[in-house]
């Protein structure tokens, strides 16, 4: 069983960035500037932007970081990424979910202009990742294919089961695997809440993405020897015996599923950075289209 180390990855993929930057902003370029909008107090967002800013200023991009109070508006919301579209020193955009009941996400991620959308979330860029088309891929899935770039896991011909058809990770992953690319080139069947006889499909799998958000779902008997296993759930669950009170849980039963397998991403460490990692690239990305 190997690691498939996300931190390590992610440092890679950085300190590419950051010469390109470097070499970039030598030129009399602009360094790419990443605008990020937290709402609220929940502790597990103001920790994913703190991050996401910390990784901005390891590569050398700028960036913004705008708080408001979970009473906003959605008026007053939708006002202050107008103000970010406009802005031309601004290249990406990024609103953390999830937000306050009272706001519809679905508006929100409308809203952004699909060229400043470095989440992917925009349905643009979802449309033009269905179509095989350049556009901002979402930041989660295309950070799980990094990560299978760096560690070059072999896919082509492979089969994979995505467990969990979100919007900002199943659906986009099964679609990114099944492509014409390496990594890519896979069968992928989507799993769901309402698939019969999940632990079959599991069973078959040479590669299992799991993204449902349970903690310790995938159970060892679900996964056959050799397996490559990308866990993306991240939940915090209460541990009194831990200095901040939690501890992290993803949604495979790590424990007993890695002595299964030929390659597994551990939580925390493995997918998260190369969330942030991804970011930065569609970051990097729509600063060199603007400019």
């Amino acid at each position: 069983m190997k690691i498939l180390d996300g931190k390590l990855a992610a440092q890679a993929v950085k300190e590419e960035l950051k010469k390109a930057v470097q070499k970039q902003v030598a030129a009399g370029k602009k360094a790419p500037h990443l605008a990020a909008i937290l709402i609220g107090d929940n502790g597990a967002s103001a920790t994913y932007v703190a991050a996401k800013v910390k990784a901005c200023e390891e590569t050398g991009f700028t960036s913004t970081l705008l708080r408001f109070d979970s009473s906003i508006s959605s008026i007053e919301l939708l006002e202050k990424i107008d103000g970010l579209n406009n802005d031309p020193f601004v290249d990406g955009i990024l609103v953390q979910l999830p937000l306050p009941a009272h706001i519809k996400e679905e508006e929100v991620i409308k809203a952004i202009d699909p060229t400043k959308d470095v989440d992917g979330f925009h349905p643009v860029n979802l449309g033009k990742l269905v179509q095989g088309q350049p556009g901002f891929v979402p930041a989660t899935p295309y950070g799980i294919m990094l990560l299978l770039e760096h560690y070059q896991i072999d896919t082509a011909g492979k089969h994979a089961v995505v467990i969990g058809r979100s919007n900002i990770v199943g659906r986009p992953m099964s679609i990114l695997l099944s492509g014409n690319s390496q990594p890519g080139n896979c069968t992928v069947t989507l799993c769901h809440s309402k698939t019969k006889n999940l632990e079959s499909h599991c069973k078959q799998a040479d590669i299992i993405i799991a993204a449902l958000g349970k903690p310790a779902f995938l159970q060892a008997s679900m996964v056959k020897e050799g397996a490559i296993v990308v866990d993306v759930g991240i939940t915090r669950v209460i541990d009194q015996s831990k200095k901040s009170g939690f501890r992290l849980l993803g949604d495979v039963d790590f424990e007993t599923v890695a002595p299964h397998c030929s390659w597994i991403t551990p939580v925390p460490g493995g997918v998260g950075p190369m969330t942030i990692a991804a970011l930065l690239k569609n970051t990097f990305q729509a600063c060199n289209q603007r400019h």
